[in-house]
């Protein structure tokens, strides 16, 4: 071989040897997350073989160094850095937010839901036989399905009950009303003149309305020293808009498990429930959102199996493999179910599908065939901590669905974990 060529050659594997190492260390960098978030006396930790060190001064969080990984253990609330280093040049760094510990004791209980919407719901028309022919005063007025009313001549309408007086008393006078509508979220004014039915003699506006809603779901969790709640981990839509409802105020209520209807694919099952005798309210609801319903407890709320607070988890914490949830599935016995998680996507942003569970527990399953309406709220809880609870069931596989993580229900219920309104001293 002449010497030209073996000098080339090895050129080209000295080059490749550098170049190796060198996108080893280039993907290691862009694997380094720029910031963390940790609670007090919690650890997170970062596959890394790249050396760090933290900024002394800072007494937020200690450092250890294992091979190819970085423990981070927080030590009080604050916020600091981390400084890696390639031969002794520093070339990121990673911002570290250590929180405040935050433990919440979690639910698993079957609950009663009783919501008051803001104003009054229009959940479709009807046609008043008149002297004149059928018509729909309401409908002719540009009011649609999903729209609600607000006010009546300035008057604010916070019940079905209080547009009868208006309705009749225009209809006697042949006044026009005013309505003050919300569509979305936009308001705007529209008019109409109430129909006297021929066959009751009674004045109408041609409209199906509704001022409440009830169903069931279950508790997720609560924080002990606020009692700010969270549950069902979705929000609430009326069955026939399929629009979020604008909560005015509700409540909350014991309730009991009476049968379960087995869920099949194609078919989600469901627990057949009932309000407990004494309907007596436990808490109140002020939020309903993408994330779940929200409120205050107003009475003590026991599970029976895991009534001390536990750590919670966030986001990026969460991994693939067992977990457990708490639900009821017989009267008002809350159970460990054991599941597993798919899958889960750290979120750096509210988001209301992060996981993805499927029910391994062999009695959950012949008893309900997985995951079933009602079932919504029940905690997710992983190695000693709360991550989130269950959300929605796959229709064509009623073992697995999605899961929402706890962080946002955290938001949605008032708790600043983030201490985001924390003001600056």
């Amino acid at each position: 071989m002449p010497e030209k060529m073996r000098k080339a050659i090895g050129v080209i594997l000295l080059v490749s040897l550098i170049s190796t190492g060198f996108m080893s260390i280039v993907k290691e960098y862009i694997s380094i997350p720029t910031n963390v978030a940790v609670f007090e006396k919690q650890k997170h930790s970062i596959d890394t073989s790249i050396e760090a060190s933290a900024n002394a001064s800072s007494p937020a969080f200690s450092l250890s160094e294992k091979k190819n990984q970085l423990d981070i253990t927080g030590q009080k609330a604050g916020k600091a850095e981390i400084v890696y280093d390639f031969k002794g040049f520093p070339i990121k760094k990673t911002k570290v937010d250590v929180l405040p510990e935050l433990k919440v004791i979690p639910g698993g209980q079957s609950i009663g839901v009783k919501l008051h919407s803001v104003g009054v719901l229009v959940v479709g028309f009807h046609q008043i036989t008149t002297a004149d022919g059928k018509k729909s005063p309401g409908e002719a007025a540009g009011i649609q399905s999903g729209d609600m009313i607000i006010e009546i001549n300035g008057q604010k309408m916070e019940k079905m009950n209080d547009l009868t007086p208006f309705i009749q008393k225009a209809g006697k006078t042949g006044e026009t009303l005013r309505l003050l509508i919300k569509r979305d979220h936009k308001t705007f004014q529209t008019t109409l003149t109430p129909a006297k039915d021929a066959s009751e003699g009674i004045y109408r506006i041609g409209l199906y309305i509704r001022d409440s809603a009830a169903g069931i779901g279950t508790m997720t969790f609560f924080e002990p020293s606020s009692k700010k709640y969270g549950a069902l981990g979705h929000v609430i839509s009326d069955m026939d808009t399929k629009k979020p409802i604008v909560v005015d105020n509700g409540e909350i209520v014991r309730s009991t498990v009476t049968s379960i209807e087995k869920g099949t694919g194609g078919n989600p099952g469901e627990k057949l429930a009932r309000f407990s005798s004494e309907r007596k309210t436990i808490g109140d609801i002020s939020r309903n959102s993408p994330f779940g319903i929200f409120g205050t407890l107003t009475e003590k709320l026991e599970n029976h199996v895991a009534d001390k607070p536990l750590p919670v988890a966030l986001s990026n914490e969460v991994k693939e493999g067992p977990a457990e949830i708490l639900t009821v599935v017989d009267h008002d016995k809350v159970e460990k179910f054991d599941i597993k998680i798919v899958s889960t996507t750290p979120q750096k942003f509210p988001a209301t599908k992060g996981m993805v569970l499927k029910v391994t527990d062999e009695r959950l399953l012949s008893k309900t065939g997985g995951i079933v309406q009602g079932m919504s709220g029940s905690p997710i809880i992983q190695n000693g901590k709360v991550i989130g609870a269950v959300t929605h069931v796959f229709v064509n596989d009623p073992t697995s669905g999605y899961g929402v993580h706890i962080e946002w229900m955290l938001s949605e219920a008032g708790i600043d974990l983030y201490q985001k309104n924390k003001k600056a001293s």
